[in-house]
C-alpha cells in the first residue's frame, strides 16, 4: 500500500477503482439506472449510431476526468469550492451557481425516479418512493466521507452483478430479437456525435462533485490512471443496457422506465424484484454523492474560519432541507420532461463552466507544473 493525502495508507482499490466507482454513483442517477436517459439520448440515433454515442461519450469522460483529477491533485483541492477557486479564481462562483441548478435538478429526477419505481413495482403511492429515497440520503451523507465511499463500494458490485445478469436473461428471453435489431440497423449517421457531446456534458460534473475520495491518490500518475478507468467504469452498465434495449427499437424510445418494459418481457419475477432494489440503490448512491459535495463544500467553508468540521446533525439538516426541495420540483415536472427538457441546458452550462476552462485554463496550469494550494477564505 501506499500514503495518500490522508496520511493513511491507500490501497490498490481507492486510488484507482473507487474514483471511477464513485463517478458512476454520480452519473447513473434516474434517467441512466431506469433506461430514459439512454432512450431520449441514443436510441434516437438507432443501434449502431447509439454504440458510437456512448463510446464517444465515454472517452469525453475519460479525458476530463483524468485533467479534474490530476489538477485537483496539483492544487490539493478536494471539494469542488477549492477546485474551482484554483481553476477559475474569483470566477469560481460561476460554477457554484450551475451546481446549485445541477443539484436541484437531479435530485428532482431522482425523486420522480423513485417515485415511479415504487408506484410500478409495488404499487405505491408517488409519493412513498420519493421520501424513502430522500431519508436513506439523508442517514448516509449525515455519516461523511468514510461511509459514502463505503456505499460507492458495495452498491457498485451489486449494480455490475445485477445489470451482467440482465444481459444474461435478456439474451435468454429475447436474444434474437437484438440480434436482428443490429443486423437490420443502417450504420451510424445522423445525431449520434451530439447526442455523445450532450451526455458526456451535463454528466461529467460527477467528476467535481467525487473529489472527496481523491484523498487516496498518491502520485499524479494515480490521477491521470484513475480518471482514464472512470470513463468505462461509468459507461459499462449502460451498454449492456442499451444493447437489451435495442430488442425492441425503436418503440422502447417511448417508455417512460424502459427499464420496467423490458423487465415485463423477461417474466422473470424475482429478478423484476432485484432490478428494481438496484435501481433505488443507484438513485442513493447518486443522490448521496451530490448532497455529499455540498456537505463537504460547505465543512470546507466553516473550517477555514477555524471552526469544527460540519457535525453529523448538521450534515443531516443540510440534506433535509436540499431534498425536501427538489422532491417537490420532481413532483410538479416530472421524470421524462426533467431529462429532456434540463439536462440539455445543463450540458451547455457545464461545457461554458467546467469544461472549456478545464481543456484551456486548467490544462496549462497542469503543463506549467506544481503550484501552491489557493488559500481558503470565509465565502
Amino acid at each position: 500500500m501506499m500514503v495518500g493525502e490522508t496520511g493513511s495508507r491507500s490501497s490498490w482499490f481507492q486510488r484507482f477503482l473507487l474514483p471511477g466507482f464513485a463517478l458512476k454513483a454520480v452519473i447513473i442517477g434516474g434517467g441512466y439506472a431506469t433506461g430514459r436517459e439512454l432512450a431520449e439520448y441514443f436510441v434516437p440515433s438507432g443501434p449502431w449510431g447509439g454504440l458510437v454515442a456512448m463510446l464517444f461519450a465515454t472517452v469525453i469522460w475519460s479525458i476530463v476526468a483524468a485533467l479534474t483529477f490530476a489538477l485537483a491533485r496539483q492544487l490539493g483541492a478536494y471539494d469542488y469550492r477549492a477546485f474551482f477557486r484554483g481553476l477559475l479564481g474569483p470566477g469560481w462562483v460561476a460554477f457554484e451557481a450551475a451546481y446549485i441548478i445541477f443539484v436541484i435538478l437531479i435530485l428532482a429526477v431522482f425523486g420522480a425516479a423513485a417515485g415511479a419505481i415504487g408506484a410500478a413495482t409495488f404499487g405505491w403511492p408517488e409519493w412513498a418512493g420519493s421520501v424513502l429515497l430522500a431519508a436513506a440520503i439523508v442517514a448516509v451523507t449525515a455519516r461523511g466521507t468514510g461511509v459514502v465511499e463505503q456505499m460507492f463500494k458495495y452498491v457498485s458490485i451489486l449494480l455490475y452483478t445485477v445489470y451482467g445478469l440482465f444481459l444474461v436473461l435478456a439474451l435468454a428471453s429475447f436474444g434474437g430479437l437484438i440480434g436482428e435489431g443490429f443486423a437490420n440497423a443502417p450504420p451510424p449517421s445522423g445525431n449520434w456525435m451530439a447526442g455523445g457531446i450532450t451526455y458526456a456534458s451535463y454528466n461529467i460534473v460527477g467528476a467535481v462533485v467525487i473529489l472527496p475520495v481523491l484523498r487516496h491518490l498518491t502520485s499524479q500518475r494515480d490521477a491521470v490512471v484513475a480518471g482514464l478507468i472512470a470513463g468505462p467504469l461509468s459507461m459499462l452498465p449502460a451498454i449492456l443496457f442499451f444493447v437489451a434495449m435495442m430488442a425492441f427499437y425503436p418503440a422502447i424510445g417511448a417508455e417512460t422506465l424502459p427499464s420496467d418494459f423490458l423487465l415485463r418481457q423477461m417474466t422473470v419475477p424475482g429478478f423484476h424484484i432485484l432490478f428494481q432494489v438496484m435501481i433505488f440503490a443507484a438513485l442513493l448512491e447518486s443522490g448521496a454523492g451530490a448532497v455529499h459535495a455540498i456537505n463537504e463544500r460547505i465543512s470546507g467553508a466553516v473550517e477555514s474560519r477555524g471552526r469544527d468540521a460540519l457535525s453529523t446533525g448538521a450534515r443531516a439538516i443540510i440534506a433535509t432541507a436540499i431534498l425536501t426541495v427538489c422532491m417537490f420540483v420532481a413532483g410538479e415536472i416530472g421524470l421524462v420532461d426533467l431529462i429532456a427538457s434540463g439536462y440539455r441546458f445543463l450540458a451547455w452550462l457545464f461545457l461554458a463552466v467546467f469544461v472549456v476552462p478545464l481543456i484551456t485554463i486548467g490544462t496549462w496550469r497542469l503543463l506549467r507544473g506544481p503550484a501552491v494550494p489557493p488559500m481558503e477564505t470565509s465565502s
